[in-house]
């Protein structure tokens, strides 16, 4: 089935033309295709009469080994595009009116763009499912939209706080003498009518107000009338609506005050004007969105400092030795590069040459330089502190760790809370709402209010439009989510989505694997104990040569000891691997099996000469590898992997926050209790397949637990994207990481630790924002609509309300930058 968009998640709204993507709620199919549409509004209106916004013309097939049909409209037509760009009304004749040759032209021309990587997509903040390929406003909001993906050569320069900045700077000088003149006369003598005569003060006041109201205002103006055009009612809507009706009325007064009844005029025969009001209001508004934009640029300073610790160049040895500096883009796999003391190293890779200690605390948040050596895997953009190393480049370009937490930190900004639908039903219903209590505010203070009434109703009204914009409410989530994300990229934990933050702040079992997670996942053999008729080098010999086309750790080490030994190792024939129990194969013809008890249960071998040795050894925490030739045990091999330093603290931590620890690990029972007592872990299932965790995760799930799932390899996967937090730690492989939700660069329980406490944070931050712009717009649309007058005789004036309003949206974005100080 076709569907109606224009590549990379665009989809087109036909009726506002806006971009939205397929994570939009509101879709439909018409004629074998799917729209999708930005609003409830747009989707209703498309149901009733969708010929009026899908007219199709004659579809034209570009061939380039595949065949494409990429949509885009334009007034009301669906033209074929195959840009994922949605261009204006140049493109109109492109496709339209020309032949084949000219459409394949453009084509070619976008997909060029495409690959070149010119190509940059416009997002709302607070709705990421709008996305547009040039800069405008939201339809739903009305905010400035910002570029999807940061990058570092992005220019410093914000243009739309630098255009607010200066019409800020503008009001603020006209609107010094505007209140001058407005309100001088309460002071001892009334120097202002002294000074002017009513009607000279009335027009100076227009004089000065006029710029402000009209010039400075206009992006509201602006934004205001788009809202009203796709009745994506939001804050520009009632901010455009208050400004507009009290400069409007106010010169409607100046000029021609006889259309205005006798006891509406002064007894100087002028009717009382709002200038001021206007004035003061758009120069506080323009004060909050100034704050608001500077502050909003805060939040992509974590990935931009991350960009940052990238070099630019490295040190390339060539085949015949020479050394020269080149670009970081020209480094290719396999590459060797010389990393000097003090330098950072280019990209992803495996040290093949020297010894170092390097400092990664800049992308794992751990503050000791870590020891590298031969085989060692090192760290793009981390710091070479003393010696000299030969890296092999192993991840280059987009696929570096850096290149991918920079890709995650993205991603996860742009999303959405599931807490987020909350504010943004509220808000949905709440703008309609308020413009009819500011109807009602107007009619019942001109029908019972004190004279002159239609002043007093006016002025309410105003008042309750200005207080009652919903821009706090609209940046609760959003930016705590955005400040939230940075903060944990600097400490080594990318959350995929803000979902994934929301959701462990609930989480109360932790399963984790033990190899790689509670160990240093380096295991080592330290003991061979052959049975009657070997040696410990036949022993070794056997299994090694088997383990050779094994990849689990365990097999490694059995050939790290046996190359260590000097023993020559030979390829195995018929080499199978058995899930969860071993490995078996011929060796010098020779049948030999390599596993744990369940390969020996697997084909019936009688181990009872092993077993009470092989029972000691996993007390003490070994794990052991049963070897059998020719279906009788040659021996065991006992492999130990020291607990991490920071297991056993993490783990009280954990207890401390309530949260249950499991171990669920493929190792044998008795290996992992004695690791389990040793750290207080709650729960041990030893000795489990990969559907074993999957299983495990459906029963603590079906019991009523929010479960995380921490894991690293690739068997870890399915359990991973089971679990309500699927955590993959950042040393494992790339399909684990896929499948989660979090990722900790550094794959310990300490990065656990801090994820979940700056999820607690983050959500504590976010209540904190809604409750306070719930209870504000509560609170200020009452007291503005005037309820406490007849009780207190307390009026709001529109100018304490645009304040108050400005207040409410810059106290919600301190707060949530509150964050980038909290203490992990």
């Amino acid at each position: 089935m076709n569907t109606y968009h224009n590549e990379k998640k665009g989809f087109i709204d036909p009726v506002c033309k806006m971009e939205v993507n397929e994570n939009s709620q509101f879709s439909t199919e018409f004629n074998g295709k799917i729209y999708y549409f930005c609003s409830n509004h747009c989707y209703e209106k498309f149901i009733k009469s969708p010929e009026d916004f899908v007219k199709e013309k004659k579809d034209i097939h570009h061939h380039s080994g595949h065949e494409h049909k990429h949509h885009h409209v334009e007034n009301g037509h669906q033209i074929d595009n195959h840009s994922h760009h949605t261009h204006g009304k140049e493109d109109d004749h492109a496709c339209c009116d020309t032949g084949l040759d000219e459409v394949q032209k453009e084509a070619e021309k976008n997909i060029s763009r495409v690959f070149e990587g010119k190509s940059i997509i416009y997002t709302c903040p607070m709705h990421p499912e709008v996305e547009s390929d040039k800069p405008g406003n939201c339809p739903k909001c009305g905010m400035a939209l910002e570029k999807k993906e940061i990058t570092l050569d992005d220019d410093e320069r914000n243009p739309e706080y630098e255009d607010m900045l200066k019409r800020f700077k503008v009001s603020v000088v006209l609107v010094i003498p505007l209140l001058i003149l407005a309100m001088g006369d309460m002071l001892p003598g009334a120097p202002m009518s002294k000074l002017f005569s009513p009607k000279l003060k009335v027009m100076l006041e227009f004089v000065f107000a006029t710029p402000i109201a009209v010039w400075a205002a206009w992006p509201f103006y602006e934004k205001a009338v788009l809202s009203l055009k796709g009745f994506n009612l939001n804050m520009f809507t009632l901010i455009g609506l208050g400004v507009a009706i009290a400069y409007i009325y106010s010169v409607v007064a100046a000029f021609l005050p006889g259309i205005f009844p006798p006891e509406f005029l002064s007894e100087t025969g002028e009717a009382q004007v709002y200038f001021e009001a206007a004035g003061v209001i758009v120069t506080l508004i323009l004060l909050g969105q100034v704050l608001e934009l500077k502050a909003r640029t805060q939040t992509g300073a974590a990935i931009k400092k991350l960009l940052g610790l990238a070099p630019k160049s490295a040190r390339l040895i060539r085949e015949n030795g020479d050394e020269i500096d080149i670009s970081i883009e020209k480094i290719k796999v396999g590459d060797l590069l010389r990393v000097r003391p003090g330098e950072k190293i280019p990209v992803d890779g495996e040290v093949v040459e020297g010894e170092s200690f390097v400092d990664e605390s800049m992308i794992t948040g751990k503050p000791l330089p870590v020891k590298k050596k031969k085989g060692d895997k090192v760290i793009g953009a981390t710091v070479n502190k003393k010696g000299s190393l030969v890296v092999r480049a192993e991840r280059v370009g987009s696929d570096t760790m850096l290149a991918r937490i920079v890709k995650m930190v993205n991603e996860a900004q742009r999303s959405k809370a599931p807490i987020q639908k909350l504010a943004d039903t509220v808000s949905g219903y709440f703008v309609p709402i308020v413009i009819l209590v500011a109807v009602i505010t107007f009619i019942v203070w001109f029908k019972f209010g004190p004279e002159p009434k239609f002043s007093y109703a006016i002025i309410n009204a105003i008042a309750v439009l200005i207080i009652a914009c919903p821009c706090a409410l609209g940046l609760a989530t959003p930016m705590s989510i955005m400040v939230a994300t940075g903060k944990g990229a600097t400490h080594g934990i990318l959350f995929r989505n803000a979902e994934a933050i929301e959701k462990f702040e609930k989480v109360n079992i932790l399963i984790v694997d033990k190899t790689g997670t509670l160990t240093e996942g380096e295991p080592k053999v330290t003991i061979v104990k052959p049975a009657e008729g070997f040696t410990e080098n036949e022993v070794l010999f056997y299994a090694a040569t088997l383990e050779k086309s094994s990849e689990h750790p365990l097999g490694a080490a059995v050939v790290n000891k046996a190359l260590e030994l000097g023993l020559s190792l030979k390829s195995p024939e018929k080499f199978q691997s058995i899930t969860g129990k071993g490995i078996a194969g011929k060796v010098d013809g020779r049948e030999v099996y390599v596993g744990n008890r369940k390969i020996a249960e697997e084909f019936n071998i009688d181990i009872s000469g092993i077993k009470n040795e092989a029972e000691k050894l996993q007390q003490e925490a070994y794990t052991v590898i049963m070897v059998i030739v020719d279906s009788r045990p040659a021996g065991i091999i006992g492999i130990i992997d020291p607990i991490k330093e920071t297991s056993l603290d993490a783990i009280k931590t954990l207890h401390k926050l309530g949260i249950k620890v499991v171990m669920a690990t493929g190792d044998n029972k008795k290996t992992a209790e004695a690791v389990a007592n040793k750290l207080g872990i709650d729960s041990v299932f030893a000795e489990v397949l990969p559907e074993d965790k999957v299983n495990l995760v459906k029963k603590f799930r079906e019991e009523g637990d929010i479960v995380a799932m921490a894991g690293d390899g690739i068997n870890d996967a399915p359990a991973l994207t089971l679990a309500d937090v699927g955590i993959a730690m950042g040393t494992g492989t790339d399909i684990a990481i896929e499948s989660a939700e979090v990722t900790l660069v550094k794959g310990n329980l300490q990065g656990i630790v801090k994820a979940y406490q700056l999820s607690k944070a983050t959500m504590r931050n976010i209540k904190q924002n809604l409750f306070f712009a719930f209870i504000y717009n509560s609170v200020g649309v009452p007291v503005a609509a005037g309820v406490l007058y007849p009780f207190f005789g307390i009026l709001l004036s529109p100018i304490i309300a645009a304040a108050a309003m400005s207040f409410s949206s810059v106290s919600v974005i301190g707060n949530s930058l509150r964050l980038r100080n909290i203490k992990l």
